[in-house]
C-alpha cells in the first residue's frame, strides 16, 4: 500500500514495492537495476528525512556538480519521477536537465567491420564457437544480449522470431547463413529445442559473461579491448543495415525502438564525417 503523501519517507518497504511495480509494467531487469540503485542513492542522500521539493532539487544538482553526464542526471531524474509518481508524490517530480542534440559523435569507441570480423574469427580460433555465433547472431540480427534467449532451435527451423519486449512484440528475421551455422551447431552439440545460446549450466548466456568473452578474445584479435562490448555489435548493425537500406522508421522496428529519436543517436555522423562535409562546402576561399 502506498504511503500517505503527508509522511514521503522512502523506506525499504516502499522502494521494494516500487520495483515490484516495474517488473509489473515489464520494464526491462536493466532498467529496473538501474532505477532502483537511483531511488537507493536519493534515500541515502535523503537519510531518514522527509522528500520535500527543495531536497530533491538538491539531490538534483548534487548530481550535476558530482561531473555525471547530463545523461547520466536524467536516467536519475527519471527514476525518482518515475517512484514519486508511483508513491503519489506528484507535486515532487523536477524536469529533467536541458541536452542539446549533438551534431556528430565521437567515434573513438566505434567497432568497425573488421575489427568485428576479426572478434569473430578470433573467436572461432580459440574454439569458442559459442561466443562467435552469439557475437554474429546480435550484429546481424541488431538483438540485444537478453534476447539471445529467444533464438531456440524451434525459431531456426522457422527462420524467425517474436521477440516480447515491454508489451510489444517485434519480428526478428535470422538471415539464411546465420540460421544453417545455428542449425549446424546445435546438431553437434545435440541441442535439440530450446535456446541455443545457454552456458554449460544450462543457464541463458548474460551480457557480463558474453562481454568477459569478448574482452579476452580481442586481445589476441588486436582489437581495442575498450571497444569491445556487446552493444557496439547492436550499434554495427544499425550503421550498416542503415546504409543499406536508408530507411530511419524501419530500423527503428528491427531494433525494438519506441521513438525514431533513440534511433538518431545510432546514426549520428562522427565528428571526422562532420568535417569532411564541412570541407566539401567549399565555404573557405
Amino acid at each position: 500500500m502506498r504511503q500517505a503523501a503527508k509522511k514521503r519517507i522512502i523506506t525499504p518497504k516502499l522502494q521494494a514495492g516500487y520495483l515490484v511495480y516495474l517488473h509489473e509494467a515489464e520494464r526491462a531487469p536493466s532498467t529496473i537495476k538501474k532505477y532502483r540503485r537511483s531511488i537507493s542513492q536519493l534515500a541515502d542522500w535523503l537519510n531518514g528525512k522527509a522528500a520535500t521539493k527543495e531536497a530533491v532539487l538538491a539531490w538534483k544538482h548534487r548530481l550535476a556538480d558530482q561531473g555525471l553526464s547530463p545523461s547520466s542526471v536524467n536516467s536519475a531524474i527519471a527514476a525518482a519521477n518515475g517512484f514519486f509518481r508511483y508513491a503519489g508524490w506528484h507535486d515532487l517530480q523536477t524536469r529533467y536537465l536541458r541536452v542539446q542534440r549533438k551534431a556528430f559523435r565521437d567515434s573513438s569507441r566505434d567497432l568497425m567491420l573488421d575489427e568485428y570480423r576479426a572478434l569473430v574469427r578470433q573467436a572461432y580460433k580459440a574454439g569458442d564457437a559459442p561466443v562467435a555465433l552469439a557475437m554474429e547472431a546480435i550484429a546481424s540480427t541488431g538483438i540485444r544480449v537478453s534476447e539471445l534467449t529467444y533464438i531456440t532451435v524451434e525459431v531456426l527451423r522457422a527462420g524467425r522470431a517474436d521477440i516480447s519486449l515491454k508489451g510489444k512484440i517485434r519480428v526478428i528475421m535470422l538471415p539464411l547463413r546465420l540460421k544453417e551455422k545455428l542449425q549446424d551447431y546445435c546438431d553437434t552439440r545435440g541441442i535439440h529445442s530450446g535456446p541455443v545460446f545457454v552456458d554449460e549450466d544450462g543457464l541463458p548466456y548474460s551480457r557480463r559473461r558474453l562481454w568477459g568473452r569478448m574482452k579476452h578474445i580481442s586481445v589476441a584479435a588486436g582489437v581495442d579491448p575498450s571497444k569491445v562490448f556487446p552493444h557496439n555489435l547492436r550499434h554495427l548493425f544499425a550503421i550498416t543495415f542503415y546504409r543499406a537500406c536508408g530507411d530511419i522508421v524501419k530500423l527503428a522496428d528491427v531494433l525494438g525502438h519506441s521513438s525514431v529519436e533513440t534511433t538518431r543517436i545510432y546514426l549520428a555522423t562522427s565528428g571526422e564525417e562532420h568535417r569532411k562535409t564541412l570541407d566539401e562546402l567549399g565555404l573557405v576561399l
